[in-house]
């Protein structure tokens, strides 16, 4: 690739690695005496399937080995190609082979779009040793690759870039010929975290979003602004991070739903039944106020009193059968039920935490242990080991974390004291402690 600034290829073309030292990530594949290290070393490449997420460096890792190995690297898409192709590709293989001695490295993108028919041409040149085939793919290998081809490579896993890596690529690109150093651009410190975490593991869309981002500020500056800095406003302008936006329209319609939702969470039957007659009389739609009702109840109700959802859905499935006014009963007596049930939003809370948690850390993958493991290579990868079936333990209890590390020990139910729900936080005590006690034993005996 040459080092040109080229601004007509979007940045994230531009700024792929050009050897192997300036690859950023996959570590356990590149770095110092891992796996592709050691293989480039020996100066032959095996057929290989790269399986990752979008934006891990699929593509650049293939371009690199091919670049590495001196070979004809041919970059072929299962979406837009076919049969056909592959027999061109064959023709001029054989003919490098035997006219240059040069191998050829076929890179099939989005392998596991090909049909049986399709991955079944590649099975006897691949076998030949005519090309080598690097695969691409973010499905699982195991069930969208052919047995017979799937056994002719290796497996290699690459992961989701952290943001530290991410920040690591924006980083080189504000600074690269290649990249925005021409531009005379700088970037501060929040937005270069923001855009890294906005990417969530995905390099290339973190690239754009930088693209986008210094697109923004030119624009700034060509406008008369003296700002020559991406700042977090267009950072987040680049993203186009959209809340929610309230539609004013109505304000009465809006004014009575409050009023009923929150005379139900206040324990008021009596203002709760006024409302709901005031929204009847006015002509609300009644499987509205249903709908709102079986919101209220995991919102409001949630565990203190499990049984209020499934009032709530009775509700609008009487109201559904009868119509009005004989169904309206049902939106009464549902609402005087949600008013006199004990009240958590233990459940509704957990959800803020839960996202919070998301938005912060982004794809977290999965702890090895509790995955599944259906195939003989999921198995070799680790899939299920030292899982703890908690049926074949005391009181069904394992002491097996199932949160990824980054999140471990995390505790997003507090159930109050209230109602059902106080059952349900005195058994999560008691378990834990079993747990906790159970632990000190081990460590004890050993």
């Amino acid at each position: 690739m040459k080092t040109t600034s080229a601004p007509h290829i979007p940045l994230a073309e531009r700024m792929r690695p050009e050897t192997l030292d300036d690859y950023v990530g996959q570590e356990h594949l590149v770095g110092e005496g891992r796996f592709l290290r050691q293989i480039l070393a020996g100066g032959r490449l095996p057929s290989l399937l790269f399986w990752g997420p979008p934006g891990s460096g699929k593509t650049s890792m293939a371009s690199l080995l091919a670049r590495a190995t001196d070979s004809n690297f041919v970059f072929f898409s299962a979406v837009l190609s076919g049969v056909k192709e592959i027999r061109d590709i064959v023709d001029r293989a054989r003919l490098l082979r035997n006219t240059e001695q040069r191998s050829t490295i076929l890179f099939v993108d989005e392998i596991h779009r090909f049909n049986k028919g399709q991955q079944d041409a590649f099975l006897p040149h691949v076998e030949s040793g005519l090309l080598t085939l690097i695969g691409a793919t973010t499905e699982n290998p195991s069930f969208a690759i052919n047995p017979p081809l799937l056994s002719r490579c290796q497996v290699l896993v690459l992961h989701a870039l952290s943001p530290a890596h991410i920040k690591t690529v924006l980083q080189r690109a504000m600074e690269s010929a290649r990249g925005l150093g021409a531009q005379g651009l700088a970037i501060s410190a929040e937005a270069l975290d923001f855009l890294a975490n906005a990417a969530d593991g995905d390099c290339r869309r973190g690239l754009n979003f930088l693209e986008n981002a210094a697109l923004l500020t030119l624009e700034r500056k060509g406008q008369g602004g003296a700002a020559l800095a991406i700042d977090l406003h267009a950072a987040r302008e680049a993203v186009q991070e959209r809340t929610l936006r309230y539609d004013a329209d109505g304000e009465e319609h809006y004014n009575l739903i409050s009023a009923l939702h929150k005379s139900l969470r206040d324990s008021d039957p009596d203002a709760a039944v006024y409302w709901l007659g005031r929204m009847l009389s006015a002509g609300e739609d009644p499987l509205y106020i249903a709908r709102r009702m079986i919101r209220f109840a995991s919102e409001d109700v949630g565990n203190a009193d499990p049984q209020a959802l499934q009032i709530a859905l009775n509700c609008r499935e009487a109201y559904h059968l009868l119509g009005s006014p004989e169904g309206e009963l049902a939106l009464y007596q549902a609402a005087v039920y949600l008013a006199t049930a004990p009240k958590s939003n233990a459940v509704y809370a957990l959800t803020y935490k839960v996202q919070a948690d998301i938005r912060r850390t982004g794809s977290l993958p999965v702890p090895m242990h509790i995955r599944n493991a259906p195939t003989r290579l999921m198995k070799d990868l680790g899939y299920g080991q030292g899982y703890q079936y908690a049926h074949d333990n005391r009181d069904a209890l394992v002491s097996q974390e199932h949160l990824p590390p980054e999140l471990a020990g995390t505790i997003y139910y507090e159930p109050t004291r209230r109602g059902y729900e106080a059952l349900v936080g005195e058994r999560l005590r008691k378990w834990r402690q079993i747990l906790r006690e159970r632990t000190r034993h081990d460590k004890k005996s050993t």
